[in-house]
């Protein structure tokens, strides 16, 4: 854990380039900060601390994009989720911080390979499907800080175009970290911090918008991929390493 100015520099650093790659490709946020968050502040606070800044890059995105979103197709994977967060809360309250550690660096990798090879799982189709995304997304947010890949998992299964997900994601993503910080409090942080991770999100949140028109999704989407799977073996690495 990294402390002083160097570490409120390092977090900031960190939100930054989170926020702006959220708000650039639409997904991204815990994929690419919630691994470097973890080695900063730890498992435990590095996990909380994604759930409220990727629910606060969500709630900007979606102050633009709210009447795009699609409540009735979101209401069973908002409901599962509500259901596992708990379960998610307690296993980051039990386990030790470098098993912690190895967890989320391995949810991290194992979602971003499959997000990679658009997977197409037939259970992930329907108001079932919708169901079992959100329920694993609920556990792996509120657990390790990266509920997306479900959730991108499921709308690439159901066939929905980047302009549908995108709106629906960042409601569900301030929804499901709500959820989250609900289950297990916000980090403890020195006011200096707090004060860092808000700078760097309204940062990121404006270089992440001028960037959208400058950058092809595509490319972007796999920039944020390639940058989260280098984050989660990391983190899974480290954790390995001191267990």
């Amino acid at each position: 854990m990294v402390h002083g100015w160097l570490g409120d520099v390092s977090l900031a650093l960190v939100v930054l380039v989170g926020a702006s790659v959220q708000r650039m490709a639409g997904i991204g946020f815990a994929l690419v900060s919630a691994p470097a968050l973890a080695l900063l502040l730890g498992a435990s606070q590095g996990v909380v601390l994604s759930n409220c800044a990727a629910g606060a890059i969500s709630a900007i995105g979606l102050a633009t994009a709210w009447r795009q979103v699609r409540p009735k197709a979101m209401l069973p994977l908002v409901a599962a989720a509500a259901c596992t967060v708990p379960a998610g809360a307690w296993v980051a309250r039990r386990l030790p911080e470098p098993q912690l550690l190895a967890v989320t660096g391995a949810l991290v990798t194992v979602a971003v390979l499959l997000v990679l090879r658009g997977a197409r799982v037939p259970a992930l189709r329907g108001r079932g499907g919708a169901a079992v995304a959100g329920a694993a997304s609920g556990f792996m947010n509120s657990a390790a800080g990266v509920g997306g890949p479900a959730v991108s998992l499921y709308a690439v299964n159901a066939g929905w175009t980047v302009r549908e997900f995108v709106p629906n994601a960042q409601f569900y993503g301030l929804l499901v970290n709500l959820f989250s910080i609900a289950a297990k409090g916000t980090p403890r942080l020195p006011g200096a911090a707090w004060l860092a991770v808000a700078a760097a999100l309204a940062g990121g949140a404006v270089v992440g918008h001028r960037l959208a028109d400058r950058v092809p999704e595509a490319r972007a989407r796999r920039v944020v991929l390639l940058l989260a799977l280098g984050g989660g073996v990391t983190t899974l690495a480290k954790g390995l390493l001191a267990w």
